[in-house]
This record gives C-alpha cells, sequence and structure tokens, in this order.
C-alpha cells in the first residue's frame, strides 16, 4: 500500500502446488512485539537464506496487502513458471512505520531477506547506515535492465555517494482525477477530451470555480484534516513548481525558500476557501464527496484508482496541473533494495537481481492498480496505452518530485507529520501562511539537530 491505512488482505494461502509462491505470510505485529520477533529469528526474513521452506526459495519481504497484494501473487506466479521459475517465500508486513523499524532491525542484524521493497524516499535512511546492499549494475544489464530504462528523476534518487542501492518498481505520483462530463461542462477538457493545461494560480481557482458552477456543489476536493502526508504531498509539489528548493543538509539549517513557500501556502488557502471548494474534509470525506459526484476535481494519489473506477462516472485522470513556473508532480516509489547480509550466498544474490529484473518486466500488471511503471519499455507497449485513464497521467514520471533526501524524511516518516500539522492549520484558517511556513522551517530544523540513530 502508498498512503493509506490498508485494508484488510485476504487470508494468505498456505503453499501453492509446484513451483511458484512458496509461502505467502501476512505479519501484523506492533512495534512492541517486532523486536521479540526479530531476535527470535521468528520472522522468514531473519531467518539464514536457506529458510524453513527449502534452500532454494528466495526470501522477499513488501507491504503489499489488499489489491496490491493479490498483483504482486500474480506477477511472482508469472515469474515462476518454466525450469527457471522461482521459488519465493514472500513475507507481506504491515504498511507504515513498523515496517521499516522491522527492515532497519534485521538488516543491522546481518541476517534478513534476499530482496525487501523500500519507498524510495526513505533510502537515505538504509544507505548511508549500511542497511543495505548495493545493487551489481553490470548483473542487473546481463538481465535485460539498464539506467536507460527509467526516467533521470527516478533513477537520480537510487544512489548513495554514487552507488546504486535501489531499482524501483513504479512511480506512484499525487495527480488529479476529475469528473469528465463535469469538467466537460465547465470548459476545461481540450480537443481531445483531456484535461486541459492550467497554467497559473488564476486558472486553477476560475477551474474551481467553474466546476463548483458544474457540479452545483464543490469545484475541488481535498481531504487533509488529520491526515499524516496529504497536504505535505499537495506543497511539496507544488513548492517544486516555483523552482525553489527544499533541502536538509545534515546538521541544519533547513535551506527552503520561505517566499516561495509562503506564495504556495497562500494560493492553497485562496484555493480551499471554505466556499468554491471545502477546507476541512478528512481523507474519507474527500474521497466520498468525489465518488458521490458532489466535487467535479479530486486531489489524490494515483493509488485510489480501483477504488475510483467503481463510482461508475465518467472519469478523467491527469499528472497534477502546473500553476508556477515550471512542472513538477510530488512522487514516491516502491523500489526493490538488498537487505544487508553479512555474508551473501553468490549465486543467491545473483538470483535476486534476476528475481528483481524478472518482476519490473511484469509490471504491465502493476499498471492495472495505477501505478506507472518505472521500467519504461513497460509504458512504450501497445497494452499500456490502451489503459484508461492510467497512460493520461503517465508523463508524471517524467517530472516526479521525491521528498528531500534525509534519514528523517520519506514515507511513513515523522517528518511528513510536522510538516502537515501548520500547513492544516493554514487551511483550516487557523494561522497565516507566514506562520504555517515559519513553523515548517522550525519543525525541519528541530529535526536535522537530532542524531541520525545509523550513522
Amino acid at each position: 500500500m502508498t498512503a493509506r491505512s490498508p485494508v484488510p488482505a485476504p487470508p494468505a494461502a498456505a503453499s501453492d502446488p509446484g513451483r511458484g509462491l512458496t509461502r505467502r505470510r501476512l505479519l501484523g505485529t506492533g512495534l512492541a512485539g517486532a523486536g521479540a520477533l526479530l531476535a527470535a529469528g521468528s520472522l522468514s526474513g531473519c531467518a539464514s537464506p536457506a529458510s524453513a521452506s527449502g534452500a532454494s526459495a528466495l526470501s522477499v519481504w513488501d507491504l503489499f496487502q489488499g489489491g496490491d497484494g493479490l498483483l504482486m501473487d500474480d506477477m511472482i506466479k508469472a515469474v515462476a513458471g518454466g525450469s527457471r521459475g522461482f521459488d519465493v517465500d514472500r513475507t507481506i508486513l504491515d504498511w507504515g512505520p513498523s515496517y521499516y523499524t522491522k527492515l532497519a532491525m534485521s538488516a543491522a542484524g546481518g541476517r534478513a531477506s534476499d530482496v525487501a521493497v523500500l519507498h524510495l524516499s526513505r533510502l537515505a535512511g538504509y544507505a548511508p547506515g549500511g542497511l543495505l546492499d548495493p545493487f551489481d549494475l553490470d548483473l542487473l544489464a546481463e538481465f535485460g535492465v539498464t539506467e536507460r530504462d527509467f526516467t533521470q528523476a527516478v533513477w537520480s534518487r537510487t544512489r548513495h555517494d554514487g552507488t546504486v542501492y535501489a531499482i524501483p518498481l513504479d512511480i506512484h505520483p499525487f495527480i488529479v482525477f476529475y469528473d469528465k462530463d463535469a469538467a466537460d461542462k465547465a470548459g476545461l477538457l481540450d480537443s481531445s477530451g483531456e484535461l486541459a493545461p492550467m497554467g497559473s494560480p488564476e486558472a486553477m481557482l476560475d477551474a474551481g470555480k467553474a466546476l463548483a458552477e458544474a457540479t452545483g456543489q464543490a469545484g475541488v476536493v481535498f481531504g487533509h484534516v488529520n491526515d499524516t502526508a496529504q497536504n505535505w504531498r499537495l506543497f511539496a509539489g507544488l513548492y517544486a513548481q516555483t523552482g525553489a528548493e527544499f533541502t536538509l543538509p545534515d546538521g541544519g539549517p533547513p535551506k527552503i525558500d520561505v517566499d516561495a513557500a509562503i506564495r504556495v501556502v497562500s494560493f492553497l488557502q485562496q484555493l480551499f476557501d471554505g466556499r468554491t471548494n471545502p477546507n476541512n474534509l478528512d481523507y474519507y470525506a474527500g474521497l466520498t464527496m468525489f465518488t458521490g459526484r458532489r466535487g467535479g476535481m479530486a486531489m489524490l494519489g494515483e493509488w485510489e484508482l480501483p477504488t475510483l473506477k467503481k463510482s461508475g462516472f465518467p472519469l478523467g485522470a491527469a499528472p497534477f496541473p502546473q500553476v508556477f513556473d515550471q512542472p513538477a508532480v510530488y512522487t514516491d516509489s516502491h523500489s526493490f533494495v538488498l537487505p544487508h547480509q553479512d555474508d551473501p550466498d553468490p549465486a543467491r544474490r545473483r538470483e535476486a537481481h534476476r528475481y528483481v529484473a524478472s518482476i519490473i518486466k511484469q509490471s504491465l500488471t502493476w499498471a492495472s492498480a495505477g501505478h506507472i511503471p518505472a521500467y519504461q519499455p513497460v509504458l512504450a507497449e501497445p497494452e499500456y496505452a490502451a489503459l484508461n485513464p492510467q497512460s493520461s497521467y503517465a508523463d508524471a514520471g517524467k517530472a516526479a518530485v521525491l521528498d528531500p533526501p534525509n534519514w528523517f524524511a520519506g514515507a511513513a516518516s515523522n517528518f511528513q507529520i510536522r510538516m502537515c500539522q501548520p500547513l492544516q492549520s493554514a487551511l483550516l484558517g487557523d494561522t497565516t501562511a507566514e506562520k504555517a511556513v515559519r513553523q515548517m522551517v522550525r519543525e525541519a530544523d528541530t529535526l536535522l539537530k537530532q542524531p541520525d540513530p545509523v550513522a
């Protein structure tokens, strides 16, 4: 899962006949139990590489539950057939901070899984501390995967000190969904029936008013109240559109263009004015309002596509509109990493590279849930072009902007929570744009003064 608390997954299958998904286990232990389990070696990822399911089984950790979990099952089954298929011992853990704690603990012990999934925005908290092992790019190239197969915006974040530690599976951006009927009535579609470019803050404000008139209720809906990431996603993408930098150098102070940040927050206060566009929705209220056709456009992650398609109305989607100086879309990426092992077996490490290369080539299946395949050759396939509305926002990957790299930032991080709180206050009208931005700077500075626990 990418953003929300995961929906309950179906019961895990004990085994699949023949080669394939050797075991599919879902573990939902809380942090209190994580240490005991890891210390005891109760999780397969912490057992020795020759796991209980057989010496040939490749141990894999991920956080994909619900629909994403089933799609990953399908992808694994697709690479499991034939004489060179994989046996996979797959462990599924709860999305959120607990997943990253367990991953760090297992890697610190040097007896981790062969392969794991990591949000690319979290790489800076793992690679520098020796919690990950690097990929062998020559070995990946032998299996048909090279740097040229990824957008530079995403590939540039796979490195630490010039060494590649992650291979992206997808790009999951924060985008806009829209009711095509309402957008057409509001005059917002181009000649091909897709959302026309905005180009300025004023155009976006006018679009909200036109959509509100078309629906008879709200124009743009955005659920953010008490959410741990939504406000940051929206702010970070728009801030990057101004061309300003938001960097978090070790030791501080943070490098933030305060004027640009105030410009963005002021615009958001105008957009979500509480009249044309609501300013007080929580995540599910925003989702429900849009699917109930009481709003013409919704600002959401692409991972909501399966839910939105069930609404039944003509659904459109587009990369987040450019309203400031340059294109930028806030995003993250589920990526494969090699958790550190003290003495990795060369044959198993080779198989881990082959497995990663094989899975990302199956990402057309992954795209059915809305995710943009990071492996660009999949985007060139006619089958991907036929996916609607997925192909409409595929270009978001070219303008991808992730969290600033630092050990405390990234998906499910305290950094995102602390950025969201002042932004929420600003959108609710409880504080000014300037005060909200000043608080964001103070929060970032406080985090920069904390020591990296794995440095």
